[in-house]
């Protein structure tokens, strides 16, 4: 299979992952344009001039909901007990010493780490707008700037998530270290917001930081912006049994009902976490095709709780994974934790395969972010992917044919060998190609943050 163009480099891969089974001795041309132009299975010998990338290939992994500044967190939570509600304070914390220059560099090592770990499109739910106290910036979107230039800086792309974060709680005022994310209404969210341009590596889409910090009267006007553009639009959803309980003393009804009252769900719309959610509200976000992001290693960072990912597949509704907090980095890791949540609650095993796991983790996540032309081994589609070894201590024995439960049952993000982006290099052996230091770079700037 070929596209006609300029072939600009030719990858062979030793094994590969091309969404149903493994194949061994795949030829992959990247076209100038940064797709793949061709791919042949069977060649038992590389080509003449050919990279060749031993181990299991697979398309770049879709980090669907990140929020970057959190991987500052790291380790400071997990001093004590607490719940979701003290771990928020301590973010807030971290929030309030955020400038452009010091979230651009600590998005930058951040983003370096997910290229480490397979990851090729992060999907940065946004919503630290302004100065502390709210006042905007010269430029008003200096911050969400900031995140997209990091992204450049670390080769990887990103979907942009402007969020909209009015109120503290179902029309009330912001709190003081809230006044940052807020733009007083979704109106003049929607104007700051639509001076953002996409570019190569970045697309811009929409989010509702929750039905707690935009009021109802309000959700309707960030749907629209998205509907308009049609850019994708993500929410968190009913993350705590607190929020369905404020909600349904509101207004009556649960945070799914809410959403779909004002024209929020929908095919292009992505549910962060649905952790807590009625029969009622399954079958909505199933028969809207809205999807859902699970975030399995936050969510039990957190102690959230375990969201039914199995029913809403059922009812209709795709799965893409995140990192969210970056309790760790590692997609292998999320999609595992998927299933075996799965186990854990259900006591039995094999809820998907490891087909279906990496699915999400690649082209459904890629498809939550905007780009549906990302996440496949095949020509046209964007030639991003990533390289598992299969000879690591977690990794070897199982027969290669085997690859794809490999990856998902027993690799980590360290087993991570190669990340390629539109073509290019951006880790060759486990090193970063653009960010020669990555640990040195996360030290560094996690201390410039935490004050």
């Amino acid at each position: 299979m070929s596209l006609k163009g300029h072939v600009l480099k030719t990858y062979w891969l030793e094994h590969a992952w091309l969404g149903t089974l493994v194949e061994s001795g795949v030829t992959l041309e990247v076209g100038a344009d940064g797709r793949i132009a061709a791919l042949r299975t069977a060649a038992e010998t590389p080509p003449p001039g050919a990279e060749v990338l031993r181990g299991l290939t697979v398309p770049g992994l879709a980090n669907a909901h990140s929020h970057a500044f959190h991987r500052a967190l790291r380790s400071l939570v997990q001093v004590g007990s607490g719940t979701f509600w003290t771990w928020r304070e301590l973010m807030y914390q971290v929030a309030q010493n955020l400038t452009p220059d010091t979230y651009f560099a600590l998005a930058r090592a951040v983003y370096a780490e997910m290229a480490l770990a397979g990851i090729t499109d992060v999907g940065e739910f946004h919503y630290v707008h302004h100065a502390p106290g709210g006042a905007p910036y010269a430029d008003p979107n200096a911050m969400g700037e900031a995140l997209i230039e990091a992204a450049a800086a670390a080769g990887i792309r990103i979907t942009l998530l402007d969020t909209a974060y009015v109120s503290s709680g179902f029309g009330a005022a912001p709190d003081p270290h809230q006044l940052r994310f807020s733009d007083g209404t979704a109106d003049a969210w929607a104007e700051r917001v639509s001076a953002l341009k996409p570019r190569e590596h970045a697309l811009i889409g929409a989010a509702i930081h929750s039905v707690r910090a935009v009021p109802a009267g309000q959700l309707a006007t960030v749907a629209r912006w998205a509907e308009e553009r049609q850019a994708p639009l993500h929410v968190h959803l009913s993350e705590q049994t607190a929020e369905n309980e404020a909600c349904q003393a509101a207004h009556g009804r649960t945070p799914t009902q809410l959403l779909a009252d004002h024209g929020v769900l929908g095919p292009r719309t992505t549910g962060v976490h649905n952790t807590h959610l009625t029969d009622a509200d399954i079958a909505l976000l199933g028969g809207t095709t809205t999807g859902t992001c699970m975030c399995p290693t936050t969510e039990r960072d957190l102690a959230d709780g375990i969201g039914p990912a199995g029913r809403l597949q059922r009812a209709g509704s795709p799965l893409s994974l995140g990192s969210d907090s970056h309790a760790v980095i590692d997609l292998l890791e999320e999609a595992r934790a998927m299933e075996l949540n799965e186990r854990l609650r259900s006591r039995t095993r094999g809820h998907w395969t490891a087909n279906a796991l990496l699915t999400a983790a690649t082209a459904d996540g890629h498809a939550a972010l905007g780009r549906p032309d990302a996440g496949r081994l095949e020509p046209g589609a964007l030639a991003d992917f990533t390289t598992v070894a299969l000879d690591s201590v977690r990794t070897a024995g199982p027969l290669p044919r085997l690859g794809a439960e490999t990856a998902v049952f027993a690799a980590t993000a360290a087993d991570i060998r190669h990340t390629v982006v539109g073509g290019r290099h951006i880790v060759r052996d486990g090193a970063h190609t653009l960010v020669p230091d990555v640990p040195s770079a996360l030290s560094e700037s996690i201390a410039a943050v935490r004050g």
